[in-house]
Formats: structure tokens, sequence, C-alpha cells
């Protein structure tokens, strides 16, 4: 008497305790993917596959951000379903479906293999005085259609932002306009020029560049570069970044490069001469760095601003698409690389926020 697949099948016992499975195929001449294998056409297949979309699907919706191992146990959970995540994977692919979760932000500081790199020389240092360290990062700025890409030379122990720049390419050449800005500011209050003993980047290909390069060269700059991966070997710019988005940036959500340039030339003199630090003994960034006289809390910090189509909001004019930080029609013909602001060695003219 022959058996046939279907017939084998019903005489494995799968929980038997002393022969097992894979035993069991062999005495019965049957193969373990021929034990396991399910037809495509099995309609009790068809049926459990179709209500285990309309679970995920439910699932989905309530929560869209599991991914397929929280499917795979809510699952379990909510609905008694025990799978596979690969076979939630799929399925999940199947409805076009996908977690919501933060995605890898974007990358500023890639690095060029043909460029030289310097060793960091910041490790176990005290920087206890303005001008022993300043440092440099780029970040991107969200914008409505697109990004910008903002740099700024900060000097390390003050935390006095010296210069900044935005451009709409990552080339070097908006980082190096920055650095020449900076390096100018002992002249601008006729005093010698000012200049720190090291300079720290990361190893991206604008700081790795020779136009950058050279002119720390030039002005006799020791050059420091941080490891490959190590956010915190430039920590004080990085809180910049942190600073300057929460408290800028997320709320004024800029709409073009132009006014984000307008919003943050506000912003950085706003940064260097008003806003006070914890770590600096409750005194601005430009105070301890030694180039303006402090400000009166007197000094009105609002300007009224006249609005061309409409009544202004703490200094912001109305446009057709909302509220907008330009203060005048011509902001849109502004170009982009126009120059940053610096920290300028007199107080600063009353602003508009």
């Amino acid at each position: 008497m022959v058996l046939t697949v279907e017939a084998k099948r019903t005489m494995i016992e799968r929980e038997h305790k002393t022969i097992p499975v894979i035993r069991q195929c062999k005495l019965l001449g049957l193969s373990r993917s021929g034990l396991y294998y399910q037809s495509h056409h099995d309609p009790h297949r068809k049926m459990f596959e179709h209500e285990l979309l309309h679970a995920i699907d439910a699932l989905y919706t309530a929560h869209p951000t599991l991914g397929r191992y929280g499917m795979t146990d809510a699952l379990a959970e909510q609905y008694k379903i025990e799978v596979n995540p690969k076979r939630v994977r799929r399925l999940m692919k199947k409805l076009g479906l996908e977690a919501v979760y933060p995605k890898p932000r974007k990358n500023t500081s890639r690095s060029n293999p043909d460029h030289l790199k310097y060793p960091y020389l910041l490790r176990n240092m005290d920087i206890m005085e303005v001008d022993q360290v300043w440092c440099a990062d780029i970040t991107y700025i969200r914008l409505h259609q697109g990004f910008a890409y903002l740099v700024a030379v900060m000097d390390w122990f003050s935390r006095c932002v010296l210069s900044w720049e935005l451009s709409n390419t990552l080339d070097a050449s908006f980082c190096v306009e920055a650095l020449e800005r900076a390096l100018t500011l002992g002249k601008l209050s006729g005093a010698e020029e000012r200049r720190p003993v090291i300079f720290n980047t990361d190893q991206g290909s604008q700081f790795t560049s020779q136009g950058f390069t050279d002119v720390l060269k030039t002005h006799g700059i020791a050059i420091s570069m941080d490891g490959v991966g190590r956010a915190f070997d430039n920590i004080m710019v990085e809180r910049l970044w942190r600073t300057v988005k929460y408290e800028d940036v997320y709320i004024r959500d800029y709409q073009t490069p132009a006014e984000a340039r307008l919003g943050l030339k506000r912003y950085f003199t706003y940064y260097n001469h008003r806003r006070r630090h914890r770590s600096l003994n409750r005194q601005t960034p430009v105070k301890v760095y030694g180039l303006t006289a402090p400000l009166s809390m007197d000094t009105p910090i609002l300007a009224s601003v006249t609005a061309l189509d409409g009544p202004s909001i703490d200094g912001m004019i109305k446009t057709g698409n909302g509220w907008s930080v330009a203060t005048q029609v011509a902001v849109a013909p502004l170009a982009l690389r126009a120059p940053g602001a610096t920290a300028t060695p007199n107080p600063p003219e009353p602003m508009t926020p």
C-alpha cells in the first residue's frame, strides 16, 4: 500500500517525546520540506492571510510607529496570532506600510579621502581663557522647499559666535568666508588681530580642504579635528546648534533662504549680546569675549515694524502665507550668500525678532 503525502503528514506526531520529527519523516519516507509545505492555493491559508492583513492594517492605523517586531508582538497580544516577523515585514510591504520613525539626519560632515586629516588636540586639555580654542561646524536649516546650510565659528570658552554664513551648497567657500570674517574682529575694534591658538572642526571635506587649512596655517593656528564618529569632541558647537534650532529655527519655520538669513541675523545678535549663560556666571558671550561693554537692560529690544500689507505682531509682518520675520518687501531678491552677521565690537542696534 502506497501512502500519499497527505496521509504521511497526518501520521507525524510533532509532540512525540522520544522520536524527533526528522526521524519520523525519514521512517515514513517524507522530506521535511514536504511536511511543512503549504500550497498557495490552500483556501484556509488564504483566509488566514486575509485576516492577518486586516489585523495589521487595523494595528498600523492605531499605532503607525509599529515596525515589524512591534507589530508581531501586537498581533500576538491583541489578536492571539503568532507569526514570524519576516512574514509581518512581507505583508506590511504588500500593504505599502512603513513605520513612522526619525530618519537619519542629513550628513553635513562627509570626509574627502584625498584630504589630509589632523589629530585631535583637545583631549584632556583645560580650556580656561578666550582665544585659546575656536571651533566651527556645519548644520542644515530645513526650509519649506529644501535646505540651507549654516556654518558658525565660535570661541570655545566664551561661547561667542564670532561669525556665521549661510549657503545653499556644501562647498568649502562659505566656510572660508566665515573663517576670514572671524579673524578680522580685532581690526574692527581697533585692537590687534585676534586669533586662536587651536582651531577645532570635524573631518568634513569643507574643513579639510586646502582653502580652509591654508588660512589657518597662514595665521599660525594649530589645526585640530574630531575623531571619526565622535560628536562630543566638538561639543560646544553641537550645543550651539541645539540652542539655535530650539530657540529660533523650529519656532520661526523659515520658508526661504532669504528669510532664514534675516531671522538668523536677528537671533545671533540676541545670542551674543543678550542671552546670558549660567556657565559664564550669568554673563553674555560678547562680554566674556571682551568685545563690548555690558548692555543696559533698558535698551529696547523690539523695534516697531510697519507692515506692508497688514499689521505687525512682535516685529513680524503679515504676508499672503502667514507671518514673516522679513521686514521689507525686497527680501526675495536678497543674495543667499550675502555677508552674515559677526560678533560686532559695539552694542547692537534695537532688533526686530
